[in-house]
């Protein structure tokens, strides 16, 4: 049985986020071309990854083809603020003091 989709954003969806919060909207040559700057990646397999973040609602398209541009819908604080709480809550059971004492 697969497991539940995510709605908080995967380590390489992350890296197209930080793409995005960096440079502001931009086409996807632009997103592969940073992304290129620390490891190789495929145009399409970074096509696939922003359909899958506009289908849990992390980005947005403005236009079609080759010309769409691509932005963030989710802020760099709000992904973060999700992310410390899936870990709060799968890690310190809930328990934000238990973090901070980790820490």
């Amino acid at each position: 049985m697969p497991r539940p989709a995510s709605l908080h954003p995967t380590d390489g969806e992350l890296e197209i986020l930080r793409v995005l919060w960096t440079a502001g909207p931009s086409s996807l040559s632009t997103i592969c071309e940073s992304l290129r700057s620390e490891r190789d990646v495929a145009t399409t397999t970074v096509a696939t990854m922003l359909k899958v973040m506009l289908d849990k609602k992390l980005v947005k398209r403005a236009g079609s083809g080759r010309g769409a541009m691509w932005s963030a819908v989710v802020t760099q604080k709000s992904a973060a603020r999700g992310m410390v709480r899936k870990l709060v809550e799968g890690v310190f059971d809930g328990s934000a003091h238990r973090l901070a004492a980790h820490l």
